[in-house]
């Protein structure tokens, strides 16, 4: 059966609307994304949380040396919450995101999409998991 163009393209959107909102547990407007059961920045680099972070403060416990080896997950200044998303202020007035109240980071050590060389590292730096 052939259907109008407005027909076929909304039922095109749809399809492809179904397709992000199955792959992505966080949702299509989140600041990262699941790949292979964890968390990813837009660039699809390994995303991190620290043992040390206290969940839901608001605060961040990694800044000054320890933020050049772990860059967080920086969020726009003007940064809403999504869902289980929120931006907490960092020490340096900059915003990174957090995910169910967790702080997300990157590993500096990591040079491509799929490195998870952080995880564990110190005993306390984990994979973010949805």
């Amino acid at each position: 059966m052939r259907y109008p163009l407005p027909v076929a393209l909304a039922t095109t959107l749809l399809g492809l609307t179904a397709c992000n909102i199955t792959t992505s547990h966080t949702g299509i407007h989140s600041p990262a994304t699941v790949l292979q059961g964890r968390l990813v920045g837009p660039q699809q680099m390994t995303l991190y949380v620290f043992d040390r972070d206290i969940t839901g403060s608001g605060k961040s416990i990694c800044n000054d040396n320890c933020a050049k080896n772990w860059p967080p997950l920086l969020a726009p200044s003007n940064a809403q919450p999504i869902g289980a998303w929120n931006a907490i202020t960092r020490d340096d007035g900059s915003k990174q995101w957090a995910y169910q109240g967790k702080p997300l980071y990157y590993w500096v050590q990591d040079s491509k999409p799929g490195d998870t060389s952080g995880d564990g590292v110190g005993g306390a730096w984990h994979v973010a998991k949805p």
